[in-house]
C-alpha cells in the first residue's frame, strides 16, 4: 500500500504543478493583449522562484521544529539531514510529501501576483514575494498543517488549503492591488477567451490533485474529495451564469470560467469532509458571493485587482472555510467533528470563523508591514510611459 500511496501523491503533485501554467493561461487570457506576456511570465516564474525558496528555507520553517506554534526552525536549511525516504505518519515518504507541499508553495504566490500586473513594478513584486514567503506563507503552513501549529491547536480544519492558499493569496491580492493603486488607463477587453477556457480546464484538472491528493492516500476520503470538487465547481458555473443572465440578460464565457474557479476554491477547505449536498450549497453560495463582489462592489472601491484574485479566491476561500463548520460530517470523515447541520452544534462553526478571522488579520498585518518597509527602498507602481518600455522588453 505504501507504493500505491507514494505513486498517488507523485501524480497528485504533477497535477498541482499543472495548475500554475493553467493559471498563467487563465490570467493571460483575462487581461488585455498589451499585458498578456507580462502576465504569463509573472505567474510562470513562480515555478522557479518558489521551488528554490521552498528547498532553501520553506520546508524547514514549515515543518522542522516549533516556536510558539507559529514557525519552525532553520536546522534543515536546503533540507540537510532530512531523511526523504523515511515514512511519515500519513504513510508516504517524507520526500513525496515535500514535493506535494512544494507545489502548493508555487501556486499560492502565483495567484496574487497576477492582481497587479500592468501597474505594479516587477522588481518590487519579486522582492515582495520572497519576503512574503518567509514571513507569511511558511508561518501559515506551520500554524495550520504542522502538528503543533497555533491554528491547528485551535481546531482549524483546512483539508486542502482554504486558509493557507486561497484566503492567504486573496487577502494579499487585495492589499497589494489597493496599495499599488488604479491603472491610469483601464482596457477591459480580454486578450483571448480561448486561453481563459484552457486555463480553467487545466486548473480544474489540477484541482483533483490539489483536493483529492490532500487525502495523502488512496482511500474513501480522496474519492469524496474528487466528487465534492466536481459538484461544487459545476454548481458554481451554473449559478454564475444564471446570475449574469438575470442581471444583464446574457451570459459570458469569462463569467462561467470565474464561476468554476469560485466553486473550486469554495470547496477546497472541506472537500474531504462535506457531503455532496453540502458541496452543492457551498459552490452555489461561493459563486454568488464572488459574482456580487466583482460586479456590484469592486467598481466602487479604490482597488484595481486586475484578475479578481480577491473576488474569486479570497471571498470564496473565506466562505468555504466557514462553510466547513456548517456542512462537515463525521460520517464522511472521522477526522472532523460534525458541523452545524449534522448535530455538532456551534462548536466547529465558531472555531472555523475564529481561525479564519485570525488568518485574515495575520496575513493583512504582515503584508502591510512588508509593503511599508519595501516601499522605503523600492518604488511600487509604474506610470504609463515606463510601463510601455517594460512591455516592449517582456519584463
Amino acid at each position: 500500500m505504501l507504493e500505491v500511496n507514494t505513486l498517488f501523491i507523485m501524480i497528485a503533485s504533477i497535477l498541482v504543478l499543472l495548475m500554475t501554467p493553467g493559471l498563467a493561461f487563465f490570467y493571460g487570457g483575462l487581461v488585455n493583449r498589451r499585458h498578456a506576456n507580462n502576465m504569463l511570465l509573472t505567474v510562470f516564474m513562480m515555478c522557479g522562484l518558489a521551488v528554490i525558496l521552498w528547498i532553501a528555507v520553506g520546508y524547514t520553517l514549515s515543518f522542522s521544529g516549533n516556536y510558539w506554534g507559529i514557525i519552525g526552525n532553520l536546522r534543515q536549511i536546503l533540507m540537510i539531514n532530512v531523511p526523504i525516504d523515511a515514512v511519515t505518519k500519513t504513510g508516504i515518504p517524507i520526500g513525496d510529501y515535500t514535493i506535494f507541499m512544494m507545489m502548493f508553495a508555487i501556486i499560492t504566490p502565483a495567484i496574487f501576483c497576477g492582481s497587479v500586473v500592468g501597474h505594479g513594478r516587477f522588481n518590487f513584486l519579486v522582492i515582495f514575494t520572497i519576503c512574503w514567503a518567509i514571513f507569511v506563507y511558511y508561518p501559515l503552513v506551520h500554524m495550520v498543517w504542522a502538528p503543533h501549529g497555533f491554528l491547528a491547536s485551535l481546531g482549524a480544519v483546512d483539508f486542502a488549503g482554504g486558509l493557507v492558499v486561497h484566503v492567504n493569496a486573496g487577502i494579499t491580492a487585495l492589499i497589494l492591488s489597493g496599495w499599488v493603486g488604479r491603472r491610469k488607463e483601464i482596457n477591459a477587453q480580454h486578450n483571448n477567451l480561448s486561453w481563459v477556457l484552457i486555463g480553467t480546464a487545466l486548473l480544474w484538472i489540477g484541482w483533483y490533485g490539489f483536493n483529492a491528493g490532500s487525502a495523502l492516500a488512496v482511500n474513501d476520503t480522496a474519492v469524496q474529495a474528487m466528487l465534492t470538487t466536481t459538484v461544487s465547481s459545476a454548481t458554481a458555473i451554473v449559478t454564475w451564469m444564471m446570475l449574469d443572465h438575470y442581471q444583464f440578460n446574457h451570459v459570458t464565457l469569462s463569467g462561467a470560467c470565474n464561476g468554476a474557479i469560485a466553486g473550486l476554491v469554495a470547496i477546497t477547505p472541506g472537500a474531504g469532509y462535506v457531503t455532496l449536498g453540502g458541496s452543492i450549497i457551498i459552490g452555489m453560495v461561493g459563486a454568488a458571493i464572488s459574482q456580487y463582489f466583482i460586479v456590484r462592489v469592486k467598481p466602487h472601491l479604490p482597488i484595481d485587482d486586475v484578475v479578481d484574485a480577491f473576488g474569486c479566491h479570497g471571498l470564496s476561500g473565506i466562505w468555504g472555510s466557514i462553510a466547513t463548520g456548517i456542512f462537515a460530517s463525521h460520517q464522511i470523515s472521522k477526522q472532523v467533528p460534525n458541523g452545524l447541520l449534522f448535530g455538532g452544534g456551534l462548536h466547529l462553526l465558531t472555531s472555523q470563523i475564529f481561525v479564519t478571522v485570525l488568518t485574515i488579520i495575520f496575513v493583512g498585518v504582515i503584508d502591510v508591514i512588508l509593503i511599508k518597509l519595501l516601499t522605503i527602498v523600492l518604488p511600487v507602481s509604474v506610470d504609463n510611459k515606463k510601463m510601455v518600455a517594460v512591455q516592449s522588453q517582456d519584463l
